[in-house]
């Protein structure tokens, strides 16, 4: 198999993995949903693939830590303080942080782990969801 068609393989797993992560989260009225989460993915993906084969000297994980350091700033982005000290949003950052790492595995050839993780991703995210005393 030519290499791009691996590559070509390697961002239509991530961006798949991804999506449904967000299709979940759009499932369950979050703001973040399918289409945000495949771009993540797949943006990955692509960083990733660039750093492995674009460059004659890169090192894929000074890649992939610049990857986790800029999702971090989006995932932030989610995360909203409500009056009452009440904090939204952190499950979404955690799944756009997830989500990048997903496209990064995918990337680099790590296809059972990226789909062992998503399906763990799932198993927790259609866990029950505690309530605090007097929430709705």
């Amino acid at each position: 198999m030519p290499i791009w068609v691996e590559q070509v393989l390697r961002i239509l797993l991530a961006g798949a993995l991804a999506g449904i992560i967000g299709f979940q989260r759009e499932r369950a009225g979050k703001p973040v949903g399918l289409r945000t989460h495949a771009l993540i993915g797949v943006g990955a993906a692509i960083f990733t693939l660039a750093g492995m084969f674009g460059f004659a000297s890169a090192d894929t994980s000074r890649v992939a830590a610049g990857i986790v350091t800029g999702i971090g700033f989006l995932g932030a982005g989610t995360i909203l303080h409500r009056s009452g000290g009440v904090i939204e949003g952190l499950t979404t950052a955690a799944t756009i942080w997830l989500v990048a790492a997903l496209g990064v595995a995918a990337a680099v050839g790590m296809y059972a782990i990226a789909a062992v993780s998503t399906g763990i991703a799932l198993i927790v995210l259609y866990l029950p969801h505690p309530r605090s005393p007097g929430e709705k």
